[in-house]
């Protein structure tokens, strides 16, 4: 801009200075006679004002003694107009030496170069820069226009080029969320491979190593998940099959040992107590056998019987059965007035309020009052068992519902258990699309089983 500045400065000072050179070429001729059909300039000021060639704007000032004798410029009428006074002091003001810069009264801006006439008179003539100002806002406007387009189409091209340069980074990102949101606890578990896609072009680079080293930390956890998951299969396998194979040797215990019990009158008092023992941990290991073969026919995702179930009354049976075994415990019933009827299993859904009863009278002290409350909403079932015994430790809240899990001795623990109520109560939900959670606090335990409403 300076340049420019400079340019157009120096194309209005030779304007200028031709202007003066009219202007006193003029003013030593004298005052031309007058043309046939050329009016001229009305107003007053100096007569070399009507010299040809001078534009629009043009000031022009005689001085004598260094006072300002008549002074004009010529309007955009064509016209001679005289200027002010203070004009009159800034022209006298004028040195010479070449073209100058002054702030006329009333005109603005002007260049204006000082020169001698024949008869010592001096003659100030001068162009208002109004069009170099112009020029220059003109230009600086499309110099910023220019500059606004290019930096906007750098800073696209910029965007665009670090985008791609950082497109692994995104899907770094990317898989690193979708690792934390699959389950990764247990079952089996599908990583994709490579989970970060890295140009060859980046393979060198730091964020190409980034996800090249990503790629391969998420192929060793899926081996390592994989690895884990056939575990699982194998054990789970080998529980289904032992148990299984465990029930006719099983059964053929307890059956002996009831045949043996009908005749206790004819042994001594140990053997017959110890029969009884026998009678006792085989019915027990034939619980815990039916109940890991449950867990493995609901681990392979074995379907359930669907049928519609009539939850309330289910309740009401479960209840009753359970103030039967522990009359020693308040029991409460909470249930809407309609019938609440689902799709499902009945006899697992029956074990599952079964088992959390079970789970409530057994470890809480006589006296305890134990609550079922049933609530429908729009499309769940909210099943709710609750008590006010002593409470669960936060520390194994967490776990409470894994398999062979067994509760702090505070929840008084007075009755045999395979610990394996709760994790089938879980998996009962949730192969009915539901879930299941636990929350207590000292004198408050609530387990809720949330379920489908609609038939699955």
């Amino acid at each position: 801009m300076l340049a420019m500045n400079r340019f157009l400065i120096q194309q209005l000072d030779e304007q200028v200075r031709d202007a003066g050179v009219r202007s006193v070429t003029l003013f030593n001729l004298g005052p031309p006679p007058p043309m046939p059909g050329v009016p001229r300039l009305a107003g007053p000021g100096p007569i070399f004002l009507d010299a040809p060639g001078q534009s629009t704007g043009t000031v022009g000032a005689v001085l004598r003694d260094g006072r300002v004798v008549e002074a004009a410029v010529i309007t955009t009428t064509g016209a001679r107009e005289r200027l002010t006074d203070t004009a009159y002091g800034q022209l006298a003001a004028i040195e010479e030496g070449g073209c100058a810069t002054a702030a006329l009264d009333g005109l603005g801006k002007y260049r204006l170069i000082r020169a001698g006439a024949d008869d010592g008179t001096t003659i100030v003539t001068g162009l208002p820069t109004a069009g170099v100002d112009s020029t220059l806002v003109s230009v600086f406007a499309i110099f910023c226009v220019v500059g606004a387009v290019a930096l906007t189409a750098a800073v696209v091209a910029g965007v665009v080029v670090i985008r791609r340069q950082l497109a692994p980074l995104s899907d770094v990102a990317s898989a690193a969320l979708e690792v934390v949101d699959m389950p990764l606890e247990r079952g089996e578990v599908n990583l994709p491979s490579p989970i970060v896609a890295v140009p060859p072009a980046q393979v060198h680079t730091e964020i190409g190593k980034l996800g090249t080293a990503l790629n391969r930390m998420l192929e060793r956890i899926s081996d390592a998940l994989s690895a884990r998951q056939a575990s699982e299969t194998r054990v789970r396998q080998f529980v289904a099959d032992a148990s299984h194979e465990l029930r006719t040797p099983l059964a053929a215990i307890s059956g002996y040992t009831e045949l043996a019990q009908r005749n206790s009158e004819h042994v001594p008092a140990d053997v017959a107590h110890a029969m009884g023992r026998v009678a006792s941990e085989a019915a027990r290991m034939t619980e815990l056998v039916s109940d890991l073969l449950l867990l493995a026919r609901l681990d392979s995702g074995r379907p359930l019987e669907q049928a519609r179930v009539d939850l309330s009354q289910l309740i009401v049976d479960a209840v009753s059965d359970a103030h039967i075994a522990a009359p020693e415990h308040n029991w409460s019933v909470q249930l809407p007035d309609e019938p609440v009827v689902l799709v499902g299993d009945q006899a697992r859904l029956h074990q599952v309020l079964a088992n959390l009863l079970s789970n409530c009278r057994i470890h809480t002290p006589p006296g305890t009052t134990i609550t079922v409350s049933l609530m429908a909403e729009d499309d769940h079932i909210r099943l709710t068992v609750s008590d006010d015994g002593p409470g669960i430790p936060t520390g194994q809240q967490s776990e409470i519902f894994e398999r062979f899990a067994r509760g702090d001795t505070s929840r008084s623990r007075r009755g045999g258990s395979t610990g394996l109520g709760l994790a089938i109560a879980a998996a009962v939900v949730k192969a009915h699309r539901g879930v299941i959670n636990v929350r207590s606090v000292p004198g408050s335990t609530a387990f809720t089983a949330t379920l489908p409403s609609v038939s699955p």
